[in-house]
């Protein structure tokens, strides 16, 4: 199962009754952040899910409504006894922000490990999942991010023992372990099904529409999307500024053919978002226009 919550909805600043936009999901037992701007543990606070088991936090781009909570953030970890290595993914240039961010967090009880993105697109894997970062078009380099959990195929018994496999290998075949024996190679396509379908989910924000979206969200069980603009007025004003109208990221979710799309990132003039969604809907039936604190747990087909 993968949990997923959306911290705050919010774009450029926190609001009495809107937390700035960014994502937590939790898999595996490892959790992962995406963005962490002013206001971030508070919305974690409320949601009830704690900052010290965050082994990776990832960053959009380095606005300040994306990355000005992170000092507050490693103090929190650091009082809460923390003592594991924490991951910080981002764009080029992480380390020198974090840096600067850092001296009003200089001691710490963990270290801390910086990636700097380079490519157009990157993938980093992790025990059962990998992540996904793509380039995306903001007025600072900009990147959105997949969580994709692949799900290998069923153990097939009557394969392996047909194969004569001794069942001491069974488990680590099962787990995608490649096992060399004096007289032969066993591989796990010799005891597995065809590959079952896994579960994604794509994060995206702070972007006008692109092409790289449209690939990299491809099929997703859930699309968390920016929604700058909800007005329809408001179009020249988002290709101005590099952000994304409801219609646009509408039309993003029905070219991805993505299972369901949450809107978030809104403008802090858009104070009702669920007026301008019937529209939406004629685009992309499955939209939704999110709040604070919205949570979906996300299972494999077989399991649901």
């Amino acid at each position: 199962m993968l949990d997923v919550c959306l911290l705050g909805t919010g774009g450029m600043m926190p609001l009495p009754y809107r937390w700035l936009t960014s994502l937590m999901m939790r898999y595996n037992g490892k959790s992962i952040l995406i963005d962490c701007g002013e206001g971030t543990q508070i919305a974690m606070k409320e949601k009830g899910w704690s900052p010290k088991p965050i082994d990776v936090i990832c960053f959009t781009h380095y606005h300040a409504d994306h990355i000005s909570g992170l000092p507050g953030m490693l103090l929190t970890m650091g009082n809460a006894e923390r003592t594991e290595p924490l991951l910080l993914i981002g764009p080029k240039g992480l380390n020198r922000v974090v840096s600067s961010l850092r001296v009003i967090a200089p001691e710490l009880p963990f270290s801390i490990e910086c990636m700097e993105l380079a490519e157009n697109a990157s993938r980093i894997s992790f025990d059962g999942f990998r992540l996904e970062a793509f380039k995306v078009n903001h007025n600072v380099l900009c990147y959105g991010y997949s969580i994709v959990v692949e799900r290998a195929g069923r153990f097939q018994t009557d394969r392996a023992v047909s194969a004569g496999i001794d069942k001491r290998y069974w488990s680590r075949l099962q787990k995608g372990e490649v096992i060399e024996l004096p007289d032969r190679v066993l591989t796990p396509d010799m005891v597995l099904g065809a590959q079952r379908k896994g579960l994604k989910v794509t994060y995206t924000t702070d972007t006008r529409p692109t092409e790289s979206i449209v690939e990299h969200a491809a099929d997703a069980d859930l699309f968390i999307c920016e929604g700058m603009y909800g007005e329809p007025d408001k179009a020249e004003k988002a290709k101005e500024y590099k952000h994304m109208t409801f219609y646009e990221a509408a039309n993003l979710a029905r070219r991805a053919n993505v299972r369901e799309m949450w809107l978030t990132h809104y403008s802090p003039s858009l104070t009702r978002p669920e007026d301008y969604m019937n529209e939406v809907r004629k685009i992309f039936p499955a939209a939704i226009a999110a709040k604070d604190g919205r949570t979906a747990e996300l299972v494999f087909e077989e399991d649901s």
